[in-house]
């Protein structure tokens, strides 16, 4: 099969339809829908899924070997997780001013240079969510501003301990793997990034 050319292939005989939309529960972040949908074959069923404001995730580089990590309790996991910075977009925040804003609030740094990677979708069985990767260079650290009910630790790792990290499954957070994969892709030059600045927040 030629993958470049089935993307761009008609898809009608795949397409669901919205019949009814109806809401299930809406609490302060999350939105859970369940709809009925028609089928291609003309059938009908339910589909349950998450309506997600978006997020951003940040690779912020120190150099190219090393790189800033979080740790964090994950509720639903019950464990503490090794991921790159992210955070949720706020109604109407432009995708790069929501990155420099999470990076500083939960890292302190600022970062001279940011580059878009692109967009993944980490869970398009039952939500919308998109993830904005982004990088981010020239950091400068700073005070971190974390919000209410938000416990984290920051540390710096290296590129080689972080693979080894997803390797051995002591990294399992889909949106850092994503985050690995593009960072080894750029630092071998497969996949190059654009660079531009920010202006800093407030």
């Amino acid at each position: 099969m030629d993958l470049t050319a089935s993307l761009g292939t008609d898809t009608a005989h795949l397409r669901e339809t919205c019949i009814e939309a109806r809401t299930a529960w809406r609490g302060s972040f999350l939105d859970v829908r369940s709809d009925r949908v028609a089928l291609p074959d003309g059938s009908e069923t339910n589909r349950e899924y998450i309506v997600h404001p978006g997020a951003v995730m940040i690779v912020p580089l120190l150099g190219e070997d090393r790189v800033i990590i979080e740790r964090q309790w994950r509720y639903p996991m019950g464990r503490a997780m090794l991921e790159f910075p992210a955070g949720k977009l706020e109604p109407g925040e432009p995708v790069l001013d929501c990155a420099v804003r999470e990076l500083t609030e939960e890292t302190g740094y600022r970062a001279a240079e940011w580059a878009r990677a692109g967009i993944l979708h980490n869970a398009i069985g039952y939500s919308d969510e998109g993830i904005e990767i982004w990088f981010a260079r020239g950091l400068a650290p700073g005070q971190r501003r974390l919000d209410a009910g938000e416990f984290l630790d920051v540390f710096e790792a290296g590129v080689d301990e972080l693979d080894e990290a997803a390797r051995s499954g002591e990294i399992t957070d889909a949106k850092t793997l994503i985050g690995l994969l593009w960072l080894a892709n750029w630092r071998s030059g497969r996949w190059p990034l654009k660079w531009v600045g920010a202006a800093p927040t407030s």
